[in-house]
């Protein structure tokens, strides 16, 4: 039996009693119902007042047993009651404690400020991705009951305060998106982040173009507009279906047999200062690379077989899921 199903049981029960006793004395001693109320109260708590009124043979049996059957059962209906309030207090409190616990052992992870529509579905897209950790920061009180469902990691506050921040571990984190209401609160909540940490990424979302300037001279390095990219996703849709199907099942992982990654090439990498000819990836993952970003910027786009991996190159290459990872491991290897 859960907590709160013998919580509504006892308080049942308790109405019950305390009704059926007022009623034995109206019945029995003919009292109003004020004077059989407080009569019955007192009998089931045992406070040790005084008999309301001379009450005859019958009416001293009727309490007799009022005592024996309700005095106990009272008692265990009030430390059922206390135990509820008191375990349900407690469950917020380690729950909140757990949640903190996590965070604070989170470290490259992303720090998602505002979840509405477009928080909601940028965390819908992050969890598709194993290996991405993120926390979601939400001044709303009411979403809380959502977060949990979700399971999301989660803190209530105004985002752009330092506490809140400091919180989610900004310090240690490697991006922040700032996806609030209004570009009012976004701009300040880029200042207040870049003050806290100089070099974490930072993407924010713009529901303006005029505001587009402000948030970068704020700290942002990356302004996004949710409705120039949903209106040219659109047009793409419709101007080159089959272009965009195929990103949409690479890009949101919908297919495991069709994946698109990024891939860092790290100085301990085996492949480092190797021709691609020769890194046998194509037979050994089943991959295929369709560009080479290096070091400085510049995108390499479907690489030659003389091309040299570099450390601090990103590979983009197109796969299935487990192939993309075998390469990861050798590309950037623990």
């Amino acid at each position: 039996m859960t907590g709160t199903r013998q919580f509504i049981i006892s308080l049942t029960a308790l109405t019950l009693i305390i009704t059926l006793g007022s009623l034995g004395y109206i019945l029995i001693e003919g009292w109003d119902l004020m004077d059989a109320l407080f009569m019955t109260v007192i009998t089931l708590t045992t406070v040790g007042f005084g008999v309301v009124h001379p009450m005859g043979k019958t009416g001293q049996i009727f309490t007799i047993g009022l005592i024996f059957v309700g005095g106990g059962f009272f008692i265990y209906v009030v430390g059922a009651i206390v135990q509820f309030m008191v375990e349900g207090r407690l469950r917020i409190i380690l729950g909140r404690r757990k949640l903190d616990r996590q965070m604070n052992r989170l470290k490259d992870h992303y720090i998602i400020c505002g979840y509405g529509r477009i928080g909601k579905v940028l965390c819908h897209q992050l969890t598709l991705h194993k290996k991405v950790d993120f926390v979601v920061i939400e001044k709303n009180e009411s979403m809380i009951p959502v977060l949990e469902d979700e399971k999301r990691l989660y803190i209530i506050g105004d985002a752009s305060s330092e506490h809140c921040l400091v919180r989610a571990g900004i310090d240690r984190a490697k991006c922040l998106v700032a996806a609030l209401a209004t570009d009012t609160d976004n701009v300040f909540l880029v200042l207040t982040a870049r003050q806290l940490n100089p070099d974490i990424l930072i993407m924010a979302r713009s529901s303006y173009k005029e505001t587009e300037s402000k948030l970068r001279a704020a700290g942002a390095n990356l302004v996004e507009s949710p409705y120039d990219m949903g209106a040219a996703s659109m047009a793409q849709k419709i101007l080159r279906p089959t272009v965009t199907n195929f990103l949409d099942l690479a890009v949101t992982r919908k297919d495991k047999d069709i994946q698109m990654e990024e891939l860092p090439v790290t100085e301990k990498s085996a492949l480092v200062n190797i021709m691609l000819k020769d890194t046998g990836i194509r037979q050994k993952y089943n991959l295929i690379i369709i560009a080479i970003k290096k070091a400085d910027g510049d995108m390499e786009f479907n690489p030659s077989f003389e091309t040299v991996f570099k450390a601090g190159d990103t590979v983009i290459a197109v796969g299935k899921d487990n192939d993309l990872m075998r390469l990861e491991k050798v590309l950037n290897p623990a």
